[in-house]
């Protein structure tokens, strides 16, 4: 494909604003389209290539597996959830995990926890507080959980029963619920990453889990993204020393291949019973052998550690050659979670960067998310520095 390629095909949806490359192949954190040019990946999918491409280690696991089971239904037990459970479970500090095959879907399962942990105590509507900027998915229920118009436009009427308030102010989510005995959680991401990589304040994250232990409500954290080692910590959470109630994760956990998860607490964690929630797909083997594996993968490699180390070089160096610029308003984000806000739409670097030879997304209209694989070098960081500070600059000066 070349830059003349139309952006969509006769027979695909035309639901995205695709960039005029195709993919090929790739290794590490590079990857090669079909003409054969190449291209350093600061993308990773999205924040789900944990592991990069063509691991080592992890692509003869998945091809073992492939040779065993690739799907045999809830109906019967699958060792394998067994297994990755376990490891969620230890590495969380909570109890039980319900498998699924994407965020939203993992996000859609908290809310019915919610809703259900709600009525089971006799309140006929529950509410959930959720968040400004938030994004937690695009089914009904989800995208009427997230805090953007655009996204919500041309659904309605959305689902009811949330209650939106500001980040990091205590105060405003106590006004928002004062009195109200409806609301049965409260609903957010550690770090926002649709919404522009926006962090939670770890004083807030402490006096928010304070809060729902002495109201009763479920503490619900969307890991989706920030989840799986990206900041440094298995959870983004994790750095203000609290445990969530219900915890949604995907993208990073199966290093590519689609699985989500809902991992829960104490409080949550019988709310569900048989025949309240289910999947076909969720918790096949082949998820739970690239979940299984890429946890291992990371833990034998020690990419916590690296993408602690890695994003921070990383951020310094997006500070030193960007800081000058009066039209960088901030670089902010933990390890390999990172966004450069801008003073303007920036939109138009996705194509650029991408014609550079870096593949990057532009998030809330100005600001440049980088989420690549937790395998970065600090090589690879510094030239993701040098493909995009030129491209920022003359941005900049139009």
């Amino acid at each position: 494909m070349t830059a003349s390629t139309p952006a969509t095909s006769p027979h695909v949806m035309n639901t995205y604003g695709r960039v005029p490359i195709a993919l090929q192949r790739g290794q590490g954190c590079r990857v090669w389209d079909v003409n054969g040019k190449e291209y350093l990946d600061a993308l990773g999918g999205i924040a789900v290539n944990t592991l990069g491409h063509n691991h080592a280690k992890l692509v003869p696991a998945l091809q073992h597996q492939l040779t065993q089971l690739i799907h045999t239904s809830n109906y019967y037990h699958v060792p394998l959830q067994e297994q990755l459970a376990q490891l969620l479970v230890e590495r969380s500090g909570m109890s039980n995990v319900f498998f699924c095959n994407s965020g939203l879907e993992a996000n859609e399962a908290a809310l019915k926890i919610a809703r259900k942990f709600g009525h089971d105590q006799g309140i006929e509507k529950p509410e959930v507080v959720v968040y400004e900027k938030a994004f937690h998915g695009r089914s009904i229920a989800t995208l009427s959980a997230t805090g953007n118009p655009k996204v919500q436009a041309g659904f309605g009427p959305l689902v009811e029963g949330f209650i939106r308030v500001p980040q990091n102010d205590i105060e405003a989510l106590r006004r928002a619920t004062e009195g109200n005995p409806n609301v049965v959680a409260v609903f957010f991401e550690t770090i926002q990453g649709e919404g522009g990589v926006n962090p939670m304040r770890i004083e807030y994250l402490q006096q928010l889990r304070k809060l729902c232990d002495e109201r009763g409500w479920l503490m619900m954290i969307d890991e989706v993204q920030c989840g799986m080692g990206r900041t440094g910590k298995w959870f983004a959470h994790q750095w203000a020393g609290i445990v969530p109630d219900v915890m949604p994760l995907a993208k990073g956990l199966g290093s590519g291949v689609p699985v989500g998860a809902v991992v829960a607490g104490p409080k949550a964690a019988n709310v569900l019973q048989p025949g309240n929630h289910g999947t076909t797909f969720g918790g096949n083997p082949l998820a739970m052998r690239a979940g299984v594996e890429t946890i291992r993968i990371m833990e034998e490699d020690g990419l916590l550690a690296h993408a602690a180390t890695v994003g921070e070089h990383l951020q310094a160096a997006l500070r030193s050659a960007l800081g000058g610029l009066s039209g960088v308003k901030e670089v902010r984000g933990q390890g390999l979670m990172i966004g450069v806000e801008l003073n303007k739409p920036c939109g138009a670097l996705v194509g650029s960067a991408a014609e550079a030879g870096l593949l990057i997304s532009v998030t809330a209209e100005s600001v440049i998310r980088i989420v690549p694989p937790l395998i970065l070098t600090t090589a690879e960081a510094d030239e993701i520095v040098a493909r995009l500070t030129p491209l920022i600059q003359a941005l900049l000066a139009e």
